[in-house]
């Protein structure tokens, strides 16, 4: 029988949330941006007017603050419980405890901070493109921010996505525009079931229809945003019930009720072939508590651990389990 608290479970129980939270809050960004005011500042030529009215504010985060809190309270809460287990009283995670709560500020902080600074990046790339094709300042502020859908709320903006995701769609914008749409078919995001319709254009050495090639490039936006809010969920559910679980066994230790000496950390990988060798390789080993694993890609205490290098945690699956020798030390 599966353990109740194996982390991967939790990962995946909880990782929808991160990644609702996070559309939500760029929900928030899209609806508070003025769009008039976008448009009268691209008039002008004024990028920094315009990025300005877009209304950037960590403020709007706060539905992915409040989501990352639950994650990490309810990894201490599930480290709290395996740990009591062997316990002769209760021991109760602490998400109050001062170093618990200034890693839970300083990580949320940080993300936001992150998100933000490339968000100002994208937007300043996108408005300055649509500059220099020309557009019209309303549809640029638009194709940024979104329009107005059947449910009353902004949609299909390129708001949300990186830097380089934003690229991927004015390229592919670009391709399907282009002699060759044909190019368009290589990627992976796209909405295939446009592709009849690229290739008979291709065939016919006709262009695509500007309506369907606007269909095409929102389904691809929609895409990257997903696949953008996934990586996001995944990566910081991983850190924070890791570093939750991290933390409740230090206040365990610091209460007295297990010695450091009895507990050690087991790393699982996901068992399948998408996973990364340097993670294969660690796959069952064991290091002592305050110790990290040590892969071929460079040191890291669990999986997803924000002090690893970006090679060891980006999209990684694996999850580390806690091992506590209650008997340790008892002749």
């Amino acid at each position: 029988m599966a353990k109740p608290n194996r982390f991967d479970q939790l990962i995946d129980q909880l990782s929808p949330n991160v990644r609702r939270a996070f559309l939500d809050s760029i929900q928030n960004v899209a609806d508070i941006a003025r769009v008039d005011e976008i448009a009268r500042m691209l008039e002008a030529g004024d990028i920094d007017g315009a990025l300005a009215a877009v209304g950037l504010d960590p403020v709007s985060f706060r539905p992915l603050d409040r989501a990352l809190e639950q994650t990490f309270e309810t990894g201490g809460v599930a480290t709290a419980q395996e740990a009591s287990q062997g316990l002769r009283a209760v021991f109760q995670f602490n998400i109050r405890n001062p170093v618990a709560e200034l890693w839970l500020r300083s990580n949320s902080s940080g993300l936001v901070t992150d998100i933000i600074t490339d968000q100002r990046n994208m937007i300043r790339n996108t408005l300055a493109a649509g500059l220099e094709l020309g557009d019209n300042p309303t549809t640029t502020a638009l194709d940024l921010v979104g329009r107005i859908g059947a449910n009353g709320a902004r949609q299909g903006g390129f708001l949300g996505l990186t830097d380089s995701q934003a690229a991927w769609v004015r390229n592919y914008a670009a391709e399907l525009a282009s002699d060759n749409p044909l190019a368009a078919l290589e990627r992976s995001l796209r909405d295939r079931r446009f592709d009849a319709a690229v290739r008979r254009a291709a065939a016919n050495g006709t262009s695509i229809p500007q309506d369907k090639i606007n269909k095409m490039v929102t389904a691809y936006r929609n895409r990257a945003l997903r696949y953008r809010a996934e990586t996001i969920a995944r990566s910081e559910t991983m850190a924070s019930l890791h570093q939750a679980q991290e933390m409740a066994m230090r206040q365990a230790v610091d209460a007295g009720g297990i010695n450091r000496s009895q507990v050690e950390y087991i790393w699982r990988s996901a068992h399948d072939t998408k996973v990364r060798e340097a993670h294969s390789e660690l796959d069952g080993q064991v290091t002592p508590m305050g110790v990290p694993f040590q892969s071929s890609l460079g040191p890291i205490r669990f999986p997803g651990d924000p002090q690893a290098s970006a090679a060891n945690t980006i999209n990684c699956r694996c999850w580390r389990e806690t091992k506590i020798d209650f008997l340790a030390g008892i002749k």
